[in-house]
């Protein structure tokens, strides 16, 4: 009688509890399971080094869970995985689905290669792309509906672990070093934050109270299913865990628009703002990139991302609209820059919350609506200590005064690059041309 193993391959949800996908590979194999992780040079390539390292700690804890039995090849999926299910005579090799437009064409070609079935079990979501639908079978293009009907839809409960795997072994690379990342550190992390939930609603918006979860880039990994946080949230009351809620909720609205709309990835939602005229990226961009514009809450923010590999949502949107409505740059060499920068580096959210800002997206912000970088640092960052934090050069600078240097006195801070009201009032001259 011959000995059944079944290939559970990785991707975005490096984790052992609540992944179904692992445990329809446990059936599927009697018990023996070969766990892969394929480095795509495509991707690698396109990810910066938060990102790459985060991944490698992230594997290493993967297998050390797996009693070192991970296998990580590097290469082309399409030729990996099928060799790797040769290799071990595979019955069957098991995903949780992916919704991107790369993941999806990847995992064709996969499948086109394989000798045997690509079975798809669950998603990186509490609810995969496309399951909310309107009255007339339709996506939602503005959240307040979706999120009325996302909670309508519900989810399933968590899963547990399998309890008894046989990991296979194989050869692969050996895994570079790192920690701080993986399945039980992001929930340590969770549950700490639960103590604070109640604080979220108030606080979430206040750079300089740094009291965000943070969890955006476990959920980026898959090291925690969102599953996992709702029922979590489920067991608290008050606001603090409602408007943490709707946040999960924005999180699948983007990943539902990027399914339906693969070229939204780096291309308005609305195609009138294809006409918008926007200036090339030049000294003015590197300046923005560089935290070097002389407006403090978004010279702060980039100084943050460059150091961290994060930055705050409030702080994001600020920045976003800076070099979009105040340097007229289109918003996709922001997203791309993010995209390289970030830690979580989200496709889907980072693409649909750039065009949320450049008001040319679903639900988006309205184009006229132009966030002023210094009023907008006085009301969130009051005190000036998330700039102070970031900025060396304004530590001199008490309170408030931190978010108008120029009028103060910071001999080694640059002074504005835009005059902001000049810069809005060209925005909206171009926006009024495509209207």
């Amino acid at each position: 009688m011959s000995t059944m193993t079944a290939v559970m391959w990785f991707r975005r949800d490096l984790r052992l509890a609540d992944n179904p996908a692992l445990l329809d590979a446990v059936a599927a194999g009697d018990g023996r399971v070969l766990g892969v992780f394929v480095v795509d040079p495509l991707l690698w390539e396109r990810s910066g080094d938060p990102r790459r390292d985060h991944l490698a700690a992230s594997l290493r804890s993967l297998s050390e869970s797996m009693g070192g039995r991970l296998v990580v090849r590097r290469g082309d999926p399409a030729t990996v995985v099928p060799a790797i299910a040769d290799e071990v005579g595979a019955a069957s090799v098991h995903v949780s689905a992916d919704y991107g437009p790369y993941g999806q064409r990847r995992d064709q070609e996969v499948e086109a290669s394989l000798k045997c079935p690509l079975r798809r079990t669950g998603s990186p979501y509490a609810v995969a792309p496309g399951r909310v639908v309107n009255q007339q079978g339709r996506s939602y293009q503005v959240f307040t509906p979706y999120f009325k009907a996302w909670l309508e839809h519900g989810w399933r409960q968590p899963v547990q672990a399998p309890a008894d795997v046989t990991w296979v072994k194989a050869s692969g690379e050996e895994l570079p070093s790192g920690d701080g990342a993986g399945e039980q550190a992001a929930l340590q992390h969770w549950k700490a934050y639960l103590d604070r939930i109640a604080a979220y609603d108030d606080e979430r918006d206040r750079p300089d109270l740094d009291s965000t979860s943070r969890m955006s880039v476990p959920l980026k990994y898959g090291e925690i299913h969102p599953r996992t946080m709702l029922a979590d949230l489920a067991r608290e009351r008050g606001a603090g865990a409602e408007a943490y809620r709707r946040e999960l909720a924005w999180r699948e609205f983007c990943a539902d628009l990027l399914a339906r709309h693969p070229h939204a990835a780096w291309k308005p939602l609305r195609p009138e703002f294809d006409k918008m005229q926007y200036d090339e990226p030049g000294e003015l961009f590197d300046a923005w990139r560089a935290g070097r514009t002389g407006f403090p809450i978004v010279d702060a923010g980039m100084r943050q991302l460059a150091e961290t590999g994060f930055m705050h949502n409030r702080v994001r949107m600020v920045v976003a609209s800076f070099l979009v409505k105040d340097l007229h740059v289109h918003w996709r060499f922001g997203a791309r820059w993010f995209m390289k920068s970030l830690r979580d580096g989200d496709l889907a959210s980072n693409s649909l919350n750039w065009q949320w800002v450049a008001g040319c997206g679903a639900d988006a912000a309205p184009y006229f609506r132009i966030f002023n970088p210094v009023s907008q640092g006085q009301k969130f960052d009051p005190d000036g200590e998330y700039v102070r934090r970031w900025i060396p050069e304004l530590r001199h600078l008490d309170g408030k005064a931190a978010h108008e240097p120029w009028r103060y006195g910071a001999d080694a801070y640059p002074g504005p690059i835009v005059d902001h009201r000049e810069a809005r009032a060209e925005a909206l001259r171009r926006y009024a041309a495509i209207r």
